[in-house]
C-alpha cells in the first residue's frame, strides 16, 4: 500500500501556534502529538515545501504536507464476530455498534474488538491510514456508547472522510438520558476539551492543551428527575458529549467517569442515532439512522 500525503492550510485564526500542537488538533489526521513529532523528525512533514520543525511557530496560509508512511503489517487477527452492518460498498462501510463493543485493540482489549470483526468480514481490505491497531477507522465511539460508525475499505475514501469530519459538515447527531430537569430546552456548550491533569484516563473542560469543542442540544422529554436530549456534534473530541454534559452539571445517566454507575445498565446512555456525510467517492449525500436499542428504552421506562 502506498503511503498517504495529506495537505492542509493554516487559517488566520491559529496563527503563531506551534506546528506539532496545531497538527495534532487536526480530525483529519488523527494523529496524536507525539506521532506528528515522530513524523516531523522523520522529514516526513513540509511546511511551505521544506522540512517542518515541530516548534515552528506557524503564520497564516501556511502548507503543511503530511506523509504517513506505508502502514506495518497487521498483527492484529480477523474474528467472526456478527456485526449489525447498515450499509456497504466497494469504499466504505456503516456499521451500528452494540454497546459494550470496544472499537480497537488496546491494553485490557487485545481482541474481540470491532477491527477484529470487521478485518473477518472485509478480509483486510480496510484503510490502512490509521495503522495496524486503527485500519479503517475514520472516528470512534466509546466502547459503552451503541449507534453509527463509519469505516473507511479504502485511503481515498478515508481522506475524503476524514476532510469532511475536519470541515465539520458530517451530521452526527446522539441520543442521550442526563441527569437532572434541564432548565433550557435547548443551547450550545463550546467550551475546550483537554485530557484532566489529575487522572489521565479522564478528560475535562480546560484552556490546557485543549482542542475545541462544540455540542449543541436539544431536549426530546423531560422524564421525573431526568431529562432525554439530543446531541449534534460540531465537533468530535475523545468523550466529547459525556464532558460537555458534567461540565453544565448534567451528566449522562449511569456514566460512570463522569457521573456515578446506575443498576441495571452498564455504562453511559448515549447512542449515536445519525450520522450523514457525502459520500467520497460517489459524490451522493447518504444519511442513516439507528433505531434505540432496548437498554436505551429500558431506561426511559424506568425513569418515566
Amino acid at each position: 500500500m502506498p503511503q498517504t500525503e495529506l495537505t492542509l492550510t493554516v487559517p488566520a485564526e491559529d496563527a503563531g501556534k506551534r506546528l506539532d500542537a496545531w497538527l495534532a488538533a487536526q480530525e483529519t489526521l488523527s494523529l496524536t502529538r507525539s506521532a506528528v513529532q515522530q513524523l516531523t523528525e522523520q522529514g516526513n512533514v513540509l511546511r511551505n515545501g521544506r522540512p517542518a520543525k515541530k516548534n515552528d511557530r506557524l503564520n497564516p496560509g501556511d502548507a503543511l504536507c503530511v506523509t504517513v508512511p506505508e502502514p506495518e503489517t497487521l498483527n492484529v487477527l480477523p474474528q467472526e464476530i456478527p456485526l449489525d452492518i447498515v450499509y456497504e460498498d466497494a469504499d466504505l462501510l456503516v456499521v451500528n455498534k452494540q454497546k459494550g463493543m470496544v472499537v480497537h485493540p488496546a491494553p485490557g482489549h487485545p481482541d474481540g474488538t470491532l477491527v477484529n470483526a470487521l478485518l473477518y468480514h472485509c478480509a483486510g481490505q480496510l484503510s490502512g491510514i490509521n495503522g495496524v491497531i486503527r485500519p479503517g477507522i475514520v472516528h470512534r465511539i466509546d466502547r459503552d456508547t451503541s449507534g453509527l460508525l463509519i469505516v473507511a475499505k479504502t485511503d481515498r475514501a478515508h481522506l475524503g472522510l476524514a476532510e469532511q469530519i475536519a470541515a465539520h459538515s458530517f451530521t452526527r447527531a446522539y441520543e442521550a438520558v442526563v441527569c437532572g430537569r434541564m432548565k433550557q430546552t435547548e443551547g450550545t456548550v463550546h467550551a475546550p476539551i483537554g485530557r484532566d491533569p489529575r487522572d489521565r484516563q479522564r478528560m475535562c473542560v480546560t484552556d490546557r492543551n485543549a482542542k475545541d469543542a462544540v455540542t449543541h442540544y436539544s431536549t426530546i422529554s423531560a422524564l421525573e428527575r431526568h431529562t432525554h436530549i439530543r446531541c449534534v456534534l460540531e465537533t468530535g473530541r475523545t468523550h466529547q458529549i459525556r464532558v460537555h454534559m458534567k461540565y453544565i452539571g448534567h451528566p449522562i445517566y449511569g456514566d460512570p467517569v463522569y457521573g456515578k454507575p446506575e443498576k441495571g445498565i452498564e455504562g453511559q446512555c448515549l447512542h449515536a442515532k445519525q450520522i450523514g456525510f457525502v459520500h467520497p467517492v460517489t459524490g451522493a449525500y447518504l444519511e442513516f439512522e439507528s433505531p434505540l436499542p432496548e437498554y436505551f428504552e429500558a431506561v426511559l421506562r424506568k425513569l418515566s
